[in-house]
């Protein structure tokens, strides 16, 4: 599964030394990271309605548009978030080797360690 992750990171280092006219990852990182974070809002916020919609349909069978709403917006979300850390000359295996780092941990003492430092 982190395959694809870490490809779409490569992907879209190359593509952030396009032409802003020729790539929309190249037209986020000309436009600065300020525009890289409102698109991460806009996307969060999307997300959450899609959430939302597709969790009132709980007690009806949950519709396929929906869901597929939820994914749709949820991909765009992580896409963008990555773009950021592109940005930031940080990479989805970074993020991966944290989770990777944190597994078997209970998150309550994952959190606790970090507020300890």
């Amino acid at each position: 599964m982190s395959d694809i992750l870490q490809d779409l990171s490569k992907l879209i280092d190359q593509r952030k030394q396009a032409s802003a006219e020729q790539s929309y990852v190249a037209q986020l990182h000309a436009q600065g990271l300020n525009k890289i974070l409102e698109k991460i809002g806009e996307e969060a916020t999307e997300t959450i309605l899609a959430a939302k919609d597709y969790s009132q349909l709980a007690d009806q069978q949950h519709s396929t548009n929906a869901r597929q709403a939820l994914i749709n917006e949820t991909a765009d979300l992580w896409f963008h978030s990555l773009v950021m850390l592109s940005h930031l000359d940080c990479s989805a295996g970074d993020i991966l080797s944290e989770l990777e780092r944190r597994e078997g941990v209970s998150g309550i003492t994952e959190k606790a360690l970090r507020d300890a430092t």
